[in-house]
C-alpha cells in the first residue's frame, strides 16, 4: 500500500500544503491559502514596526490547504500516515487555559497584543535591550551564549515582555504562550495536556534560550530580575523539548472530520520554516542553505563533535537537533531580503497607486488590467536595466537594513541608508545597489561562519528569489565568490516538514535516510564570475564602511 505524507508550511503571507508520496518525495498536490487579515493588513503599523496576524487566518489556511490537497490527490485518508507542520519564528501567541488562542475569544478580537507577535515584529527592541544587559551584569549564567551572545527582539522573551508591559488585560486572560509552530500542532494533536505537550526544541533552543545544560528554560531568579510576570510564566510553559522526528500525537477527531482524514495519521513535532527548508534541500555537512524570500534564514549542521563547547558569536542560535537530531543546527539570517525590493517597488508605486488608479478616467476593468501588467512585468523589468549597468558606471551604495540587522550581531535599530546619488541616478541604478546590499548582507553572514571556524564548501538557494531571480542569484554568487545551487522544489520547507513526518510515521528510520529519498533534486547551479569577483570585493568595503558610519550614528542616538 501507497503511503503519503502532508507538509504544512506557514510563510509570512501564506500558507501552503503538500501532498508527497514518501517512496520517492513526488508532490502529487499542493495548495496555498494567502491570510485574508493580513493581506488588509489588520492589526499591524509599519510605522512603529508592529506586525501582528490573527490565528483565524492560520486556522481557515489550515483546513482549506489541507482538506484541498486530499481532494486534489483522491488518495485514501489511511493512506496518509502523517503530518508536520512548519511555521515563521519566534512568533508566539498568548492561549487560554483550555489551549485556545486569546484572540478567538470575545473581546480580544480585534486586540493586536492577543495577536500572533509575527517574526519580523519589533516593538519589543527596548526589552530585547534589557535581556542583553541583564544576561552579562547579573552575574549568573549568560543564557544568551547559545543565541549569538546577543538576543534579538525577534524573540520569544521580548516580545512577551512587551506584551506584558503594554496589556495587562491580555496577560490577566493568558494562561500561557505558544510558538505559532506548537500552536497548530496542538491544534491538530489528540494530546490535550498543555504542560505534557510536546514543544519544539528548534523554536525552544534557538528563540527562547532554552539549552539542556542549564535544565532548559532560563531560570526564574534570572527571568524575575525582568519582570515577575515571565518568572511565573516559566511555571505553565515547558521542562523538555522535543525533535520533529518524534510523535506529537494523532490528529484528533474533529480535525479528522475536517480535513477528510483519520484519526490514526500522526502528528509530529512541529518546527520553523527555514529548518524544514533545509532538510528538504538535503542540508549535509559544511552546506550553508539559505531560504531566500522576504527576509533569509540561513541554517547549517554539524556534528557535536566539530562544534564541541564553541559558542559562534552573533549569529541566531545554536540548538542540538533543530534541523537534524544528534546533530547541532546553526542558524543566522537577514531581516529583510525579498522585502528590501518591495520597499523600493512601494515607493516608485505609489504614483500609480494614489493618482493613476484612483482617476476617474480609467474603468475599473482598466485599473486591473493595468495593475496585473505592472505587476508581472515592475521588478523583472527593473531588474533587466539593472543588470545591463556595468559596475564601471557610477552605481549607489545601499545597506540592507530596512527592518533593521538580524545577522551577524542583531541589532534592530539599524536603519537603510542610500550614499552616491547624483543626478545621473535612476530607478534602475537604486535597484542594483539594492541587489548589491541584499548580496553584500549575505557575505558579510559567510565570512562571520567561517572566521569562527564553521567552514563553508556548499551554498544552496531555496525559496521564489532563488527560483524566479538569475539576475540576484548571479550577483550572490559573484558576491560570495562562491558556487550556488538552486533546489528544483518550489516548496522546499513543506517537503521539509513532510520529510518529517514520514520519519515520526515510522517510513524511515531518520531523518537523513528520508532526505535522501525525498528530498529536492537542483534545477540550477551558479558561478561566480572571475571578471566580476574582485569588482565586488572592492563594492564590499564600500558598503561595510557606510554600515560602519550608521552603526556608530545609530549608537550615539540610543
Amino acid at each position: 500500500m501507497k503511503k503519503y505524507v502532508i507538509g504544512l508550511d506557514y510563510g509570512s503571507d501564506s500558507v501552503r500544503a503538500v501532498m508527497i508520496d514518501s517512496q520517492n518525495g513526488a508532490e502529487l498536490a499542493s495548495e496555498v491559502f494567502w491570510y485574508p487579515r493580513w493581506k488588509a493588513q489588520k492589526f499591524c503599523d509599519p510605522a512603529i514596526n508592529q506586525f501582528r496576524q490573527h490565528p483565524l487566518d492560520h486556522i481557515e489556511g489550515l483546513e482549506h490547504t489541507i482538506s484541498s490537497v486530499m481532494k486534489q490527490s483522491g488518495v485514501s485518508p489511511e493512506t496518509v500516515k502523517g503530518i508536520c507542520i512548519d511555521t515563521t519564528g519566534s512568533s508566539p501567541m498568548p492561549v487560554t487555559q483550555d489551549g485556545t488562542a486569546l484572540a478567538c475569544v470575545e473581546s480580544f478580537e480585534e486586540n493586536p497584543n492577543a495577536m500572533m507577535v509575527l517574526w519580523k515584529d519589533h516593538t519589543a527592541v527596548k526589552e530585547a535591550n534589557e535581556i542583553n544587559e541583564l544576561s552579562r551584569s547579573w552575574g549568573g549564567e549568560d543564557y544568551t551564549k547559545y543565541e549569538g551572545g546577543i538576543y534579538s527582539s525577534e524573540w520569544f522573551w521580548a516580545k512577551i515582555l512587551h506584551v506584558a508591559r503594554e496589556d495587562k488585560n491580555v496577560i490577566d486572560a493568558t494562561h500561557t504562550w505558544m510558538e505559532h509552530c506548537d500552536f497548530i500542532t496542538y491544534l491538530l494533536a489528540d494530546e490535550k495536556d498543555l504542560k505534557a505537550f510536546k514543544r519544539s526544541r528548534c523554536a525552544a533552543g534557538h528563540k527562547a534560550m532554552w539549552h539542556d545544560s542549564w535544565g532548559g528554560l532560563p531560570d526564574k531568579e534570572f527571568l524575575s530580575k525582568l519582570d515577575p510576570y515571565l518568572a511565573s510564566l516559566r511555571d505553565d510553559l515547558y521542562e523538555e523539548t522535543y525533535t520533529s522526528n518524534e510523535i506529537a500525537g494523532h490528529l484528533n477527531k474533529e480535525w479528522a472530520g475536517k480535513l477528510g482524514l483519520t484519526t490514526d495519521t500522526v502528528i509530529a513535532v512541529g518546527t520553523f520554516d527555514a529548518h524544514a527548508g533545509a532538510v528538504g534541500a538535503k542540508v549535509d555537512h559544511h552546506a550553508l542553505v539559505r531560504v531566500m524570500g522576504t527576509s533569509t534564514c540561513d541554517i547549517m549542521v554539524s556534528s557535536n563533535e566539530a562544534v564541541g563547547n564553541k559558542t559562534v558569536k552573533g549569529i541566531c542560535g545554536q540548538v542540538d537537533g533543530s534541523v537534524i537530531p544528534s546533530m547541532v543546527g546553526l542558524e543566522a539570517g537577514q531581516s529583510a531580503f525579498g522585502d528590501v525590493l518591495a520597499w523600493f517597488k512601494s515607493v516608485l508605486q505609489w504614483p500609480l497607486d494614489n493618482l493613476v488608479l484612483n482617476s476617474k478616467v480609467l474603468s475599473e476593468e482598466q485599473k486591473a488590467e493595468l495593475k496585473a501588467e505592472v505587476e508581472s512585468k515592475f521588478i523583472r523589468s527593473l531588474a533587466e536595466q539593472a543588470e545591463a549597468i556595468p559596475l564601471s558606471e557610477s552605481i549607489p551604495v545601499a545597506l540592507d537594513w530596512v527592518n533593521g540587522r538580524r545577522t551577524p550581531d542583531a541589532n534592530q535599530e539599524l536603519k537603510s541608508a542610500i550614499s552616491g546619488i547624483s543626478l545621473g541616478t535612476k530607478a534602475p541604478h537604486i535597484f542594483k545597489s539594492l541587489v548589491n546590499a541584499i548580496c553584500f548582507g549575505a557575505k558579510m553572514i559567510v565570512d562571520r561562519f567561517e572566521e569562527e571556524g564553521v567552514k563553508i564548501e556548499t551554498v544552496i538557494g531555496i525559496g521564489g528569489v532563488a527560483r524566479k531571480s538569475p539576475f540576484i542569484m548571479q550577483t550572490l554568487a559573484n558576491v560570495l565568490n562562491m558556487p550556488i545551487k538552486v533546489a528544483e522544489s518550489d516548496q522546499a520547507p513543506a517537503l521539509g516538514a513532510a520529510i518529517y513526518a514520514a520519519v515520526a510515521s515510522g517510513i524511515y528510520e531518520n531523518v537523513i535516510e528520508a532526505s535522501k529519498v525525498m528530498g529536492s533534486d537542483f534545477e540550477a547551479e551558479y558561478f561566480p564570475q572571475s571578471s566580476q569577483v574582485e569588482v565586488y570585493a572592492q563594492l564590499l568595503e564600500e558598503y561595510k564602511q557606510l554600515g560602519s558610519f550608521v552603526e556608530q550614528q545609530t549608537n550615539k542616538n540610543i
